[in-house]
């Protein structure tokens, strides 16, 4: 399955798809890294996006780091559940990658997914220009669908100059679209007109499959969700798809004949990683995390220190007039309930706060180490803020 760039002048996303798009030119700095004694080769470049990266589940990651660029950097995998020695905080879980230098990353993914890699918060000035790229870890068992599609955003165009990418698709097809949002300021609403649309995974873990009221979806910064789509149109016929209401893609309908005579049944949820099946309520640590605009500032203390195995309530309190997204390293976290302690029947790495309101998230402290968590206020001129917390 070819990964392949398309590119919208600087405004961009990018289309990873098999057969159908395989006679698409990669742009410079995408596809596979070069391989080398079993490492992939990943140098880190001004102004250039990284490539995507693909491996099955179970099998072992190994890119090497070259930073080539003139500022030091290192590579957070978001939404990995990586060793902590892998997650790439400079000052905290290593040491920054100076100009010249490289650094090892190794470590089996523990599920499969949609995820992304990105310079840490601490790599300062480089969310826009430093390393980035998708990083997909395919199921062991068949996911259902015909093909598999890559939408990788990191920029849009403005509404009255938006150029339109055509997906390929063949009647009575199912796509899955993994959608990676890599925009740092802005959520990516997305309409998809005259389609049912099935929410699989979301920041790279399966969900209860549902359907997406009037086919839209939105995805916060860093988030990711994998979508399942049924071409129900016919041959020659087309649809768009919007992004803040503007014209963003189009599935374009090719072929004579569909590809099966019937669309497929309802799909079944996708294989499920390891992750807590209940919590502990009666004796979670309960804790709260104000997200006033700060300057970044990890500081020498973490915001607390939980017992490996220990339920931990966060209640992430946004006293600000910006929506704040915040992006919890480590973990998956679930989505507690207004009211209760009950739960959205998903799980998410990143998680978006309304202006003057308080979400509440619930995970396992279950992976060793000292671990940031992120918050950014939306809008160019939001400032960034980082904590970190500690399981021992």
């Amino acid at each position: 399955m070819a990964d392949l760039a398309c590119p919208i002048s600087r405004r961009r996303f990018c289309c990873g798809a098999a057969a159908a798009l395989a006679t698409t030119v990669p742009r410079r700095g995408h596809g596979q890294p070069a391989a080398a004694d079993g490492w992939q080769i990943l140098r880190a470049r001004p102004g250039e996006p990284g490539p995507t990266l693909r491996l099955k589940a179970g099998d072992e990651l190994r890119v090497r780091l070259i930073n080539e660029m003139d500022a030091a950097t290192a590579l957070h995998w978001h939404g990995v559940r990586v060793p902590n020695a892998m997650d790439g905080v400079p000052g905290l879980t290593q040491e920054p990658v100076k100009p010249g230098a490289s650094f090892d990353y190794r470590f089996t993914p523990p599920d499969a997914g949609t995820f992304w890699y990105r310079p840490a918060v601490a790599a300062e000035g480089q969310r826009l220009r430093g390393p980035h790229g998708a990083l997909i870890v395919t199921e062991s068992e068949p996911a259902g669908a015909d093909r598999d599609v890559l939408v990788f955003v990191e920029e849009l165009s403005a509404p009255d100059s938006t150029p339109v990418r055509d997906i390929p698709v063949r009647a009575n097809e199912r796509l899955r679209l993994r959608v990676v949002n890599a925009l740092v300021e802005a959520v990516l609403p997305l309409r998809f007109e005259n389609h049912a649309v099935w929410v699989m995974a979301i920041d790279g873990q399966p969900a209860e499959p549902f359907q997406a009221r009037d086919g839209e979806v939105t995805l916060g910064p860093g988030n990711r969700m994998d979508l399942f789509i049924d071409a129900t149109l016919a041959a020659g016929e087309s649809a768009l798809v919007r992004a803040h209401g503007a014209p963003f893609a189009r599935l374009l309908y090719e072929g004579a004949e569909p590809l099966r005579p019937a669309r497929l049944a309802e799909p079944k949820p996708l294989a499920g990683n390891r992750l807590p099946e209940r919590f502990d309520f009666r004796n979670a640590q309960r804790l709260e995390l104000p997200l006033e605009s700060t300057p970044p500032a990890s500081g020498a203390r973490p915001l607390f220190t939980a017992r490996r195995g220990r339920t931990v309530v966060l209640a992430l309190a946004n006293r600000t007039e910006t929506a704040q997204a915040v992006h919890l390293h480590g973990h998956a976290v679930r989505l507690l309930d207004r009211l209760d302690d009950g739960w959205k029947p998903f799980w998410l790495d990143t998680v978006m706060v309304a202006p003057r309101q308080t979400e509440r998230i619930a995970f396992v402290a279950d992976n060793p180490g000292k671990w940031q968590i992120e918050c950014r206020g939306l809008g160019r001129a939001a400032n960034e803020k980082a904590v970190w917390f500690t399981v021992t």
